[in-house]
């Protein structure tokens, strides 16, 4: 009876440890974003879409009104994290009054708020690389931390730029969360979708980049063009 439960315990240890090393490296929360991406309906897609593509093509019109919002965002996030800590509940209102206070700071601090996103969206776009590229994802903070400092340098020198990124950037993911709801939903294409996010790691990047570019080229265009536009 003594060896059977010492080769049982010895099947199941070896069982649990061998786990392919993707799985055990994964940080990506891929299954996070499928499952976002698949709770959506149709008039929520839709949205996603129409808000995604003034925010590509005409984000340099209303970053101010973007930057507001971005900062209300991660200021409802920050407070729902230090209420969850310090009370240990699921309250709202601390999120609600560093939502005010983060989107109330942005307003006189929109330079350099402006700045933030777009070394943040710097981040975003080479952490995105480092993911297609398949490098191991425990490194994927190395990636990130090159484009978040390229992206603050190049916000502070040319402020323009960094409002075309990190808005394009904004309205591409929208826009792809939208248009990937949207093929779930009605295209009958469901399951190679999900076998295209989950086992091509350079889908959602190249998805991510191709709306961006656009979205720099034209609004670098309209910006060009348009003579009343001041920061």
């Amino acid at each position: 009876m003594d060896y059977v439960t010492i080769l049982a315990q010895a099947v199941e240890t070896a069982t649990e440890t061998a786990q392919p090393p993707e799985a055990a490296e994964a940080i990506v929360p891929i299954d996070l974003i499928w499952e976002h991406i698949t709770s959506l309906n149709s008039l929520e897609a839709l949205t996603f879409i129409a808000f995604g593509a003034v925010c590509l093509l005409y984000g340099w019109r209303v970053f101010k009104i973007l930057v507001t919002i971005s900062f209300g965002l991660i200021g409802l996030v920050v407070g729902l994290q230090i209420n969850k800590l310090l009370v240990g509940g699921n309250g709202i209102w601390l999120g609600i009054i560093f939502m005010a206070i983060f989107a109330c700071l942005s307003v006189p601090l929109m330079r350099w708020a402006v700045c933030i996103l777009g070394a943040v969206a710097g981040g975003i776009l080479t952490g995105s690389i480092w993911y297609a590229c398949c490098l191991p994802e425990k490194y994927i903070w190395a990636g990130a931390l090159i484009g978040l400092i390229a992206g603050g340098m190049i916000s502070f020198i040319v402020f323009k730029v960094s409002v075309m990124l990190f808005s394009s950037l904004g309205g591409s993911a929208l826009m792809v969360v939208g248009v990937l709801a949207i093929l779930y939903l009605y295209a009958d294409t469901g399951k190679q979708l999900e076998e295209l996010v989950f086992t091509k790691k350079w889908f959602l990047p190249v998805a991510l980049y191709i709306p961006t570019a656009v979205g720099i080229i034209l609004q670098n265009k309209f910006v060009k063009d348009s003579k009343d536009w001041s920061v």
